[in-house]
């Protein structure tokens, strides 16, 4: 891969589908591509701290189907669309176009292939998004963290590639450079609202760690929160007297992974992954409103691996204390399934990536 070729990266407006992309972006610039990464404006604040990429923003609205009206209208945008990324493909002339998934990538995919450029897609999660789903008959390969995924039909199997999730290398190498120093006696609670759920925790998990605090379950919390709620939380964790750390959404969750023995997370595909990776046991609370409820096919799946626990969130007041309580009582628990993590990795995943590209380019 001496020559330079230019590959542009597409992803939809959520972190799951954003941070994959620009994963995956660094990884092609490091080896020599000339990468493009385009997302729309709600991906774009998870963009920040990636300085060394080169972003795009192009308009990207989801298909509304309330009534004839909004029909009419949304197509009316994806039309629109695909026309912009007509001109931005045909401008910026890549020989590749890979589609994270979301609403965002459906225009570009449907752009490149109208332009006989080469498109590959990437599922991370175990039910096959709908934009990917539309994009399968007509993409080169359809890379999948999991062979487990449902939804894609079984005459595009042939196109399926288990490559693994695309997520940071130092997620990757954690395990590898880092020595846990487990404290047994006291739980290291590591909070992960991720981008869609840090309002909600912030809002119903701190009166379950209060009556932790009250039963003598000791705990020490790192909770991701809006910046708007900080205030209100670090008074409230203050007044109980429990032992805290708040944050905001970051890029640089290595530093408090490092400091966690267990962690309550929403069940993003790419934050199981890196908590696993990372030997971190978790309880998954998925989110009820995930499109197609892919989150909890995904916590159902890292749960029957023995990976960590499942949670539902209309359980959190009835079941999370019992849980928490039954795992500082019984610290065999962590460590069975810390050694079930141990046995599972994605360190092949940017192997994996190269090897399809080397072949995809050595076909054309």
């Amino acid at each position: 891969m001496n020559k330079k070729i230019k590959v542009t990266i597409v992803a939809g407006g959520t972190g799951g589908h954003v941070l994959p992309g620009c994963n995956l972006a660094q990884h092609l610039e490091k080896n020599k591509f000339e990468v493009q990464v385009v997302t729309d404006k709600r991906g774009a604040k998870f963009t920040k701290s990636f300085h060394n990429l080169n972003f795009s923003i192009l308009p990207s609205k989801p298909i509304i189907s309330k009534n004839i009206i909004t029909i009419f209208l949304s197509l009316s945008h994806v039309i629109y669309s695909i026309f912009r990324s007509l001109v931005f493909l045909f401008t910026k002339r890549p020989s590749i176009v890979f589609g994270m998934g979301g609403y965002a990538s459906f225009p570009i995919c449907i752009a490149a292939k109208l332009l006989n450029i080469r498109f590959i897609i990437y599922e991370n999660n175990l039910i096959v998004g709908k934009a990917n789903k539309y994009l399968a008959p007509f993409a080169v390969k359809i890379f999948v963290s999991s062979k487990q995924l449902k939804g894609i039909p079984l005459k595009h199997k042939n196109k399926i590639i288990e490559i693994g999730n695309i997520i940071k290398k130092d997620f990757i190498t954690f395990s590898d450079k880092n020595i846990h120093k487990k404290n047994d006696k006291k739980i290291s609670l590591l909070v992960l609202g991720g981008s869609q759920a840090a309002e909600v925790f912030a809002e119903i998990l701190p009166k379950i760690f209060i009556k932790c605090h009250k039963e003598k379950i000791p705990l020490k919390i790192f909770q991701q929160c809006l910046p708007t709620q900080d205030q209100k939380l670090q008074l409230l964790y203050k007044n109980a007297n429990l032992d805290f750390e708040t944050f905001n959404f970051s890029n640089n969750l290595i530093r408090y992974f490092s400091k966690a023995n267990l962690a309550i997370t929403r069940s993003g595909s790419s934050v199981l992954a890196e908590l696993t990776n990372c030997n971190i046991p978790f309880i998954s609370i998925p989110l009820p409103s995930s499109a197609d409820n892919h989150q909890l096919e995904n916590a159902i799946y890292y749960e029957k691996k023995n990976l960590g626990f499942l949670l539902e969130e209309k359980d959190i007041e009835k079941s999370l204390f019992s849980r928490i309580k039954s795992i500082y009582e019984n610290n065999s628990t962590l460590k069975g399934i810390e050694k079930n993590q141990r046995q599972y990795s994605d360190k092949n995943v940017y192997e994996n990536i190269n090897k399809e590209l080397r072949e995809i380019i050595n076909e054309h």
